[in-house]
């Protein structure tokens, strides 16, 4: 017989007898509580009331041997003592696992030490393999192979896990080129758009400066058109002014020499004025003392005359009244013949 069928046969034996101890003791334990539950069942002695059916006599009640109290605490006693019967049957058991459990160690311990002798005989004796029993020589072979096959399992591992690492890095290696690729490619479309984003804003503000240069020009040359529309405006309506000023005296001047049926017309020119301006002053003077003035325009000045009169002789007595006048300082008043513009 084998040295394992050796330890395997004295543990059963020993398990075997253990679960038949340990199963009595339990069955003693139960058996035990159940006696005790029936001796300490409470008797109570009940007497009727009446008479006995022989005698005829009145029976009288007996008092309870027991009272409540001591009942209660003979109870918990009896409790007490199956609680603790419990225990030590427990306890009992235990001990028991320990002496069985210490009892299959000691086999153990006591096949190693048989089969550790039993090689070192061999070894000592140098037995040949004939003498090895075959139990030994396949529990060898099959722990060799065991042994190989799990060395071998442990290298396929090992390799397969060498190659996933191996496929690991080469994954991320490729991921990081792929990353650093994409990081170049948003980098130079992120290049691009600046660049034609700067482009564009320069064309816009080059635009606007060309835009701003022309507007200013154009308001330039507004303001200039503008300025030069209202002086030509001024200049026209001062020109209408002076233009209608001018034939309104004119026509004064011709509406006076035009009464009567005599055509010729008599005027006492009292001075020749440079402009308008000194004309007008020396009108003003002579209104003041109620003659009637007439301007006309010459191209040497502006003509100051007094009148009309329709005769020479009144035109004459006029005048001498304006060179006497010292108020007036007119001395070279003269009288002239005056025709009107449209008769001439």
């Amino acid at each position: 017989m084998s040295m394992n069928n050796k330890q395997r046969w004295m543990g059963g034996v020993v398990l075997l007898s253990g679960g038949v101890l340990l199963a009595a003791l339990l069955l003693k334990g139960k058996e035990e509580i159940h006696q005790n539950q029936v001796e300490t069942a409470p008797t109570e002695q009940v007497q009727q009331k009446g008479k006995m059916p022989s005698t005829g006599e009145a029976v009288q009640l007996q008092p309870l041997t027991v009272d409540v109290a001591t009942e209660k605490r003979l109870l918990e006693e009896q409790k007490r003592s199956r609680e603790k019967a419990v225990a030590e049957q427990e306890a009992k058991a235990a001990d028991f696992l320990r002496m069985q459990q210490q009892a299959e160690a000691d086999a153990a311990r006591k096949a190693a030490e048989e089969y550790a002798a039993q090689n070192a005989r061999r070894n000592a004796a140098q037995e040949s393999s004939d003498n090895i029993p075959p139990e030994l020589v396949q529990d060898d072979k099959t722990k060799a192979q065991d042994k190989a096959a799990d060395q071998k399992k442990l290298d396929q591992q090992k390799q397969a896990q060498q190659q996933k690492l191996e496929q690991q890095k080469q994954v991320q290696k490729a991921e990081a080129e792929k990353k650093l690729a994409e990081q170049k490619r948003q980098s130079a479309e992120a290049d691009k758009q600046a660049a034609e984003e700067k482009k564009r804003k320069a064309q816009e503000d080059a635009k606007k400066k060309v835009e701003a240069e022309e507007a200013d020009k154009a308001e330039k040359a507004e303001k200039k058109k503008a300025e030069a529309e209202k002086k030509a405006a001024e200049e026209k309506k001062l020109k209408a002014k002076e233009e209608a000023k001018k034939k309104a005296e004119t026509e004064k001047a011709r509406a006076l020499l035009e009464e009567g049926d005599d055509s010729k017309q008599w005027m006492v020119q009292v001075a020749l004025a440079a402009n308008e301006a000194n004309a007008d002053a020396v009108a003003a003077k002579l209104r003041a003392k109620g003659y009637k003035v007439t301007k006309s325009p010459t191209s040497k000045g502006v003509r100051i005359m007094v009148g009309p009169s329709k005769d020479r002789d009144t035109a004459d007595s006029t005048r001498k009244k304006i060179n006497a006048d010292s108020s007036l300082g007119m001395k070279s008043a003269w009288v002239i013949e005056w025709v009107p513009l449209d008769q001439r």
